[in-house]
């Protein structure tokens, strides 16, 4: 039996105030309103929507507030299945809070991300989610964005909520995966520019911690990590360079994905001469041969917190700062 839609006056009532109240309260934007209402009533009346997950129909709120109810979600790209996955969990969590959604893509260019979350390429969007390869204080350059803004994983942003991924620990899981198999020269692949960020790190310590000398030449560097293309020809390289190793640590499982392809088409036997591990936990990887192992970094969590953090902005809240999202070691054939 299909559960009746709660309405305005379902959250009036459980906050003992008029209906008109009730539509006042949930329509302003932060104590900043032309309203007279107490700050006590304003958070009564919205502490009785959440309880009764009081979703305001769309077309009452752009009456209301002229708010379109159109999010912006803001992506390197679509072909690696990690953004692919992601856009698909906002669109649905933003779909059920009663909003749109619409689909921008960066195609990894620096300025496209600042003017998505600086509001100059979004259109009529109240809000941005965004999952950044370069955003940060310089590229802003001091300005803050004059909408609502939560940006997913990546490094801290001033002035912009962020729902953080633990790379650091997933990556550290998966090492230490590795080396409790008994591997002992671990490549990692792949850099990218900079220092190589927490997973390179992770992969790091977890030698240094096992006692494993590091060896430069197994730090393979990379030219686009959210392809395939990348893990394929940075390991046929890797065979061709004469250079041993036993394991590829990937820096997520787009980059596994075409390392398995370059092994096996070489003729290395997976996981018997090598191990291979990923990141990301993209559907593919169960149905590689052999199965991926890989990191779970809580993208269905990460993708709730997102919204729930958009959604208290858009209320005129001041949104906390959301717990990082746990990540799990999924161990499949390719390690074992």
């Amino acid at each position: 039996m299909m559960q009746r839609r709660v309405r305005l006056r379902d959250v009036a009532r459980a906050a003992g105030v008029s209906v008109a109240t009730a539509s006042t309260a949930l329509s302003e934007r932060g104590k900043g309103g032309t309203t007279r209402l107490s700050e006590q009533t304003r958070q009564r009346v919205r502490q009785a929507a959440r309880a009764l997950g009081y979703v305001p129909s769309e077309a009452a709120r752009g009456l209301v507030t002229g708010a379109s109810g159109r999010i912006a979600i803001v992506v390197p790209n679509l072909y690696q299945p990690y953004f692919s996955r992601l856009a698909e969990l906002l669109i649905n969590e933003l779909a059920r809070r009663g909003l749109r959604s619409t689909i921008r893509l960066t195609e990894d260019v620096p300025a496209r991300e600042r003017d998505a979350v600086m509001g100059v390429s979004m259109g009529d969007a109240d809000g941005v989610l965004i999952c950044p390869h370069h955003l940060d204080d310089a590229l802003l350059g001091g300005r803050r964005p004059p909408l609502p803004v939560v940006q997913i994983g990546a490094t801290p942003t001033a002035g912009i909520a962020r729902v953080a991924m633990d790379e650091y620990g997933g990556a550290l899981a998966a090492a230490r995966h590795l080396v409790s198999a008994g591997r002992s020269r671990i490549a990692y692949m792949a850099q990218m520019d900079g220092d190589g960020g927490p997973r390179l790190e992770a992969y790091r310590f977890a030698l240094d911690e096992a006692g494993i000398d590091l060896d430069p030449a197994l730090i393979v560097r990379g030219e686009d990590w959210d392809r395939r293309d990348t893990g394929l020809e940075s390991t046929i390289g890797l065979l061709r360079s004469g250079i041993g190793f036993d394991a590829l640590m990937c820096i997520n499982d787009a980059v596994a994905i075409g390392a398995l392809r370059a092994l096996q088409a070489a003729g290395v036997a997976v996981p018997r001469d090598v191990a291979v591990t990923g990141f990301d936990n993209t559907v593919e990887g169960e149905f590689t041969t052999p199965s991926l192992t890989t990191v779970d970094p809580g993208t269905d969590a990460m993708a709730r917190a997102a919204v729930e953090c958009l959604v208290a902005q858009l209320q005129g809240e001041t949104a906390g700062t959301p717990a990082e999202a746990p990540t799990t070691l999924i161990v499949r054939d390719s390690s074992r």
